[in-house]
C-alpha cells in the first residue's frame, strides 16, 4: 500500500471520530507545490467539530498528518474544504 493511501485513511478514519456524519466524510488527493494536498471534506453542520475553537483541531490536524508524512520522507498538506 502506498505511503499516502495510508494517510488518506488515517485522515478519513480522524475525521469520522470527530464529526456527526461519519458517512458524509471524504478525503480526494492533489498534487501541489512539491508536495501532496490532502483535501478533507466534512458535512457543512460537522464543519465546526473539524475545525474547532480558534481552528484548534484542525491545525493539530495538519501537524499530525505531517509530521507521519515526514517519517515516511514525504511532504503532505491538509485542506478542509467547505
Amino acid at each position: 500500500m502506498e505511503v499516502f493511501d495510508r494517510m488518506k485513511e488515517l485522515l478519513t478514519y480522524i475525521a469520522q471520530n470527530l464529526v456527526d456524519h461519519p458517512d458524509a466524510v471524504s478525503v480526494s488527493e492533489r498534487e501541489g507545490d512539491g508536495e501532496t494536498v490532502l483535501e478533507l471534506r466534512v458535512a457543512p453542520d460537522d464543519m465546526g467539530k473539524v475545525i474547532g475553537r480558534q481552528g484548534r483541531i484542525a491545525k493539530e490536524i495538519r501537524a499530525l498528518m505531517r509530521s507521519v508524512a515526514q517519517r515516511q520522507g514525504g511532504k503532505v498538506s491538509v485542506e478542509i474544504i467547505d
